[in-house]
């Protein structure tokens, strides 16, 4: 949990990362740049190479910037991919129309990337760059977020070859052989650290680890796959950077939240659409700062049930220190109008 002093930033996002509530909250959402921009996708048609677009600094710093500019989040988020990370140690990835992600999927240990800490560093170079970019051209009051996925989530790309609804191969690798895979865990956990500490020397003031694929795991495996590597990768960002909060967000943890707040000793933890706001007031612990959980399709809605929706959440965490987001990203058919009026909704005070 964050152990941040509030009065040494004037960020509000930053401030209430250390524990400060404030009321409006601060706000960013996931998935902020994207599709659902026009001047997004205008950009984006720069570039017919997905990952070249987010290795190209000049195009990762405007699409960064452009929800800031139109919405004037508290908080920006690095424009990039967490399979940079699969990418920068060798693994073949690409991005394909309608079919989103392809590796050339990892058959054993003896297919696993040797660590090498300069070829990564090397590679996600213009990453770094990017940071610096969008950490000079902030506003004084917006704060800069880094991000990486998290070991079991990136293992689950690598191990598949693409995206999954279960991802019932890499468990079945996981169950079957767990020495094996405890090997890609561990590379993966020197990576994302790496990563991480590369950020946020380019800039980051706080990082959010995304483990996307975490709700599949039955609670042992959970604790192993997601928590341990989470554990250990804070663990290192306290040791490497301790005024720098870390932002853990295991989407489907249902029960287990409070219990990975507690042992990854994250500062905040994003809460996905399903969690019960009540039940997290309750049960996660004190110390830690909540983020979330707006459905994205309220924001497609918009009106009426989008109105109610930030109200409740609102109501729900208003005796916590907690950061406004959603519970998962922006989704591409969301009216950028719709955004503005939730950027309009959370400027009002009171809840």
């Amino acid at each position: 949990m964050s152990k941040l002093d509030p009065s040494r930033s004037e960020k509000p996002f930053l401030r209430v990362l250390a524990g400060e509530r404030r009321d409006p909250p601060p706000f960013w959402l996931m998935r902020q740049a994207g599709r659902y921009l026009p001047e997004y996708r205008a950009l984006r048609a720069e570039s017919t190479n997905f990952l070249d677009f987010c290795y190209t600094p000049r195009l990762a710093i405007e699409a960064t910037l452009q929800p800031i500019r139109r919405y004037a989040m508290d908080a920006a988020i690095l424009f990039s991919d967490i399979l940079v990370i699969p990418d920068a140690l060798g693994q073949h990835v690409r991005f394909e129309e309608g079919k989103g992600p392809v590796l050339d999927a990892i058959a054993g240990v003896a297919d696993l990337p040797a660590f090498d800490e300069d070829r990564l560093r090397g590679h996600l170079a213009p990453v770094y760059e990017t940071v610096a970019g969008i950490r000079a051209a902030l506003p004084d009051t917006t704060a800069l977020i880094g991000f990486a996925g998290a070991p079991w989530t990136l293992a689950c790309y690598m191990v598949e070859g693409a995206g999954s609804r279960d991802f019932a191969a890499t468990k079945a690798r996981a169950f079957a052989d767990p020495a094996g895979f405890q090997v890609l865990i561990d590379l993966l956990t020197d990576a994302v650290t790496l990563h991480l500490q590369a950020q946020i020397d380019a800039g980051a003031e706080a990082v959010q680890i995304f483990d996307s694929w975490a709700g599949i795991l039955p609670e042992d495996a959970f604790r192993r796959w997601c928590i341990g590597p989470a554990k250990r990768i804070v663990e290192r960002l306290a040791a490497s950077h301790p005024a720098v909060p870390v932002i853990g967000f295991p989407r489907g943890a249902g029960a287990m939240y409070p219990v990975y707040a507690r042992e990854t000793n994250v500062a905040a933890a994003s809460l996905d659409t399903t969690v019960p706001l009540g039940w997290a007031a309750r049960e996660m612990p004190a110390d830690c700062v909540l983020q979330g959980n707006l459905d994205p399709l309220l924001l497609v809605a918009g009106g009426a049930a989008l109105t109610a929706g930030v109200a409740h959440i609102r109501a729900a965490l208003a005796d916590r220190a907690f950061v406004f987001n959603l519970g998962h990203g922006v989704v591409p058919q969301t009216p950028p109008a719709h955004v503005a009026a939730l950027a309009a909704l959370l400027q009002e005070g009171g809840g």
